[in-house]
């Protein structure tokens, strides 16, 4: 539900299988939670997880393993806070989507009381291609201590706002130019960038012009890479009035949900 941040959504809406991992004896069942308003992704997601039933790779004797294994979808009611792993839990177990305390962290307590991993949509749908071709092959993207692929979401003032998933480190402007179709009324009109979702700071044209789209590039920038959500602004834009609508948008779905934040 972040503002100008929807790559997890493309990825369930145009990429629906599900990846099942698993340890033996260990885990037993997926929960696959999703944004009730996302009628269409999580219809997406069950059509393949049928499909996966019924092709015996998931279910009773998984894959002929002697294993047992379900998946299930949970549509939830649509919160931004569940992005929080704690408050997803509490919604898959039917509770209001709000953050527990921790400790007891999911890997020891979590959903119904059981030990649970977390992982989001982005990193359960990359993980089957770096199962194949392997992991120094996925390593080989990008550049030391910014490893792997991404997927940037490009929105805002840019001819084509799309989701594409590209190599960690490209440099910001061809990542615009490229696969966004460059910014709006051309470059010498940027005013600034959201580089990584709406919680990090934006960045001036001046540095637009060099950076690159990694962890390492946009801290010593000072912002961050965050969700890889680009959010482009062009020199029409109220940056006052911009931020203000942002600020409202976390005060609604975030601001005192979590106790220690709240207290502290």
């Amino acid at each position: 539900g972040e503002p100008g941040t929807g790559k997890d959504r493309e990825s369930r809406r145009k990429h629906p299988p599900e990846a099942g991992g698993r340890r033996p004896g260990v885990a037993r069942a997926a929960d696959s939670d999703s944004r009730g308003e996302g009628y269409n992704e999580s219809a997406k997601r069950q059509v393949a997880i049928n499909e996966a039933y019924a092709a015996g790779l998931i279910g009773k004797n998984a894959c002929g393993s002697g294993y047992d294994f379900d998946v299930f979808v949970m549509r939830g009611a649509g919160a931004y806070i569940c992005g929080e792993e704690t408050a997803l839990i509490e919604s898959l177990e039917g509770k209001q989507g709000k953050p527990r305390l921790k400790p007891p962290f999911p890997a020891d307590v979590g959903v119904f009381g059981c030990p649970t991993t977390v992982a989001n949509v982005e990193t359960v749908s990359v993980a089957p291609t770096i199962c194949r071709r392997g992991g120094s092959w996925f390593v080989g993207f990008g550049r030391e201590r910014n490893s792997g692929t991404k997927l940037f979401n490009i929105s805002g003032h840019v001819n084509h706002p799309c989701t594409v998933e590209e190599e960690m480190s490209v440099p910001l402007k061809d990542l615009i130019e490229r696969h966004a179709g460059g910014v709006r009324g051309g470059w010498d009109n940027l005013l600034a960038v959201i580089p990584g979702g709406s919680s990090t700071p934006l960045i001036p044209k001046s540095v637009c012009e060099e950076v690159l789209m990694d962890f390492d590039g946009l801290i010593q920038a000072q912002t961050g890479l965050g969700t890889a959500a680009v959010i482009v602004m062009d020199k029409s834009t109220d940056i006052i009035r911009a931020i203000a609508r942002l600020i409202e948008f976390y005060k609604h779905e975030s601001c005192g949900q979590c106790t220690p934040c709240r207290e502290g």
